[in-house]
């Protein structure tokens, strides 16, 4: 009798590290997996949407309980979370690897050090495998209250290339969970690189390229900065500046 192989996109790895203690605790205590398979893949995207913050790790490649303890995260390091708690509960899911215009970081990004940031930075989504087909999930990077600032900071415009944000749809966003694509940052995207079953073999074959002086500036100095002005934005102690928002019109078709 053959043993039956496991299936790889639900296996742990070192990124995707649903195994650790505190994420099976948290799975446990929130009873995802009681619910249906809608209800529980929205609650944990709920989850990581909005009780993990918008805002700047040290690094893409760490694993899912880091993010956890951190309490906030952008695009690749949320992805990474949703992916390991997702796949705890036994949903399959890959990573759908990019790059996007640096522009769509502009405003977060201070305006001293924004010549110094790369063209294109490292950029995922997370793909669900729901009722037969993939689903995008994108939608999960920015948290409410963050999102909610830039809609009332920019009530005129509904394209947005920066504060985090690259949609044409800033006034109502396709973010909430009911079963199809959500999108949040989907016009900044430039390269495609395909989809990867984990996010460890995507960081493998595709690295931030900022060199070895910019990595220790940003792991040690600008990522903090940059989280700050994200925490002055959310309380309203900083203003968005539609000056330093970026017109990036391509947008990639769905997977």
């Amino acid at each position: 009798m053959k043993l039956q192989k496991p299936d790889p996109l639900l296996a742990p790895t070192r990124l995707l590290d649903f195994d650790a203690e505190p994420i099976a605790k948290l799975i446990q205590d929130r009873n995802w997996p009681s619910m249906t398979t809608f209800e529980r893949i929205g609650a944990i995207y709920d989850f990581v949407r909005n009780e993990i913050a918008f805002g700047y790790n040290r690094a893409d490649d760490i694993p899912a309980s880091q993010v956890l303890a951190d309490g906030f995260g952008q695009c690749n390091t949320k992805g990474t979370l949703l992916m390991a708690l997702l796949r705890g509960v036994g949903i399959r899911c890959r990573l759908h690897g990019f790059t996007i215009h640096k522009g769509l970081q502009r405003g977060v990004v201070p305006e001293l050090i924004y010549p110094l940031a790369p063209q294109e930075i490292l950029h995922s989504w997370v793909e669900i495998d729901f009722e037969g087909a993939w689903v995008n999930l994108e939608g999960f990077i920015l948290d409410e209250v963050f999102l909610n600032v830039l809609q009332a900071s920019f009530p005129s415009s509904n394209r947005l290339c920066g504060y985090g944000a690259g949609t044409d749809c800033l006034s109502a966003p396709p973010v909430t969970w009911d079963g199809q694509d959500t999108y949040i940052q989907r016009t900044g995207i430039v390269q495609d690189f395909g989809v990867f079953d984990t996010p460890d073999s995507f960081y493998a074959a595709h690295e931030q390229s900022f060199g070895w002086l910019k990595g220790v500036l940003y792991r040690h100095i600008i990522r903090h900065w940059m989280n700050a002005r994200v925490r002055a934005l959310r309380i309203g102690r900083l203003q968005a500046d539609a000056r330093v928002t970026h017109s990036h019109s391509k947008t990639p078709d769905a997977a």
